[in-house]
C-alpha cells in the first residue's frame, strides 16, 4: 500500500531539487499547452482530441485488464492515427503554422511613403462609402490587408490598382455592375483589386441568420491578419471581422477608430499591441 506521507515527502524534495532550467522548462511546455488548446477550443480539432484521449485510456485498460485482441487493435489504430492528424487538422495546421509566421511585435506600420493626412484620408474615405451604401442597403465586402499578403485572392478577381475614393467604391458595389459581387481587396492606400472570392468558414458559432457574405468576411479573417469590412443588404448594418471573430452593428464612429488604431501604428506603440482590437 501506498504511503502518502512518503509520496509527499518525495514529491517535495523534487521540487527543491528543481533549478531555474526546470522552472523554465515547465513554464514553456505548460504555456504551450494552455495556447494550442485555446486555439483548438470550439473547433472540429477540440472535439478530434477528445476522441484520441479516450482511445488512449481504453488502450491503457484493455492492456491493464489483459484483452489482448482488444489491445492489438488499439495499438494498430493509434500507429496509423499518427498521420491522420495532418490530415484530419490540414485546416487547423495551416491556420496555425500562419499565425506563427506573422505574430510580430508590433502593428502593421502605415508605409513610410503614406503620410498622416493621406492615410486619414483614405480611412475618411472608406468610411464614408460603407455608411452610404449601409444607408442604401447595398451589400459590400471590404478587405484590408495588413501584414499577410493576399495576391492569392487578389488574383481570383479584376485588378485596379486605383486611388481609393467613396465614389468608386459605392459604384462598385450597386447591384448588377460587373464587379459588385466578390470582395474589394485594399492594399496601403490603393483598391488592389475587385470582384474578389473569399474562403468561407467553418465556423458553427456564427448565427444563422448570416449569409454567405459574412461567412466570407470571418474566413478570410481565419487566415490572414487582415479586417474585414461587411454591409448587409438585408439590414443595412456594418460589422467587422478579425482574427474569425464577427463584431456587428459598429457604429460610423466607431469604426473610424477601430481602423485607425488597428492600421497604423503609433509612435508610442512601437514594441507591442496593447489593449486588443477595441482600444
Amino acid at each position: 500500500m501506498l504511503d502518502f506521507g512518503s509520496f509527499v515527502g518525495e514529491f517535495l524534495d523534487m521540487i527543491y531539487q528543481m533549478g531555474i532550467n526546470d522552472i523554465l522548462d515547465i513554464a514553456i511546455v505548460t504555456y504551450l499547452f494552455y495556447k494550442i488548446f485555446m486555439f483548438i477550443k470550439d473547433t472540429r480539432a477540440e472535439q478530434v482530441l477528445k476522441g484520441l484521449l479516450i482511445l488512449l485510456v481504453a488502450t491503457g485498460a484493455s492492456k491493464i485488464f489483459k484483452l489482448h485482441t482488444i489491445y492489438w487493435l488499439l495499438v494498430k489504430s493509434l500507429e496509423v492515427g499518427f498521420i491522420l492528424p495532418f490530415i484530419i487538422f490540414q485546416p487547423e495546421l495551416r491556420a496555425g503554422l500562419e499565425h506563427i509566421g506573422r505574430t510580430k511585435l508590433k502593428i502593421f506600420q502605415k508605409q513610410s511613403g503614406v503620410s498622416e493626412e493621406k492615410f486619414n484620408h483614405v480611412i475618411d474615405e472608406i468610411v464614408e462609402a460603407l455608411y452610404s451604401l449601409a444607408r442604401q442597403k447595398i451589400g459590400a465586402l471590404i478587405v484590408m490587408e495588413r501584414e499577410t499578403k493576399l495576391n492569392d485572392i487578389i488574383n481570383t478577381g479584376t485588378i485596379l490598382d486605383s486611388e481609393i475614393s467613396r465614389q468608386l467604391l459605392v459604384n462598385i458595389f450597386i447591384p448588377n455592375t460587373p464587379l459588385h459581387d466578390g470582395a474589394v481587396v485594399v492594399r496601403e492606400s490603393k483598391i488592389k483589386a475587385a470582384a474578389c472570392f473569399l474562403p468561407l468558414t467553418q465556423s458553427k458559432d456564427l448565427s444563422k441568420d448570416l449569409g454567405t457574405r459574412h461567412r466570407a468576411g470571418v474566413g478570410v479573417s481565419e487566415v490572414s491578419d487582415c479586417l474585414t469590412l461587411i454591409v448587409s443588404e438585408e439590414t443595412g448594418g456594418v460589422s467587422i471581422a478579425k482574427s474569425g471573430k464577427l463584431y456587428r452593428d459598429i457604429t460610423k464612429e466607431r469604426m473610424k477608430s477601430i481602423l485607425s488604431h488597428n492600421l497604423q501604428a503609433k509612435k508610442e506603440e512601437k514594441s507591442s499591441f496593447i489593449g486588443g482590437l477595441f482600444k
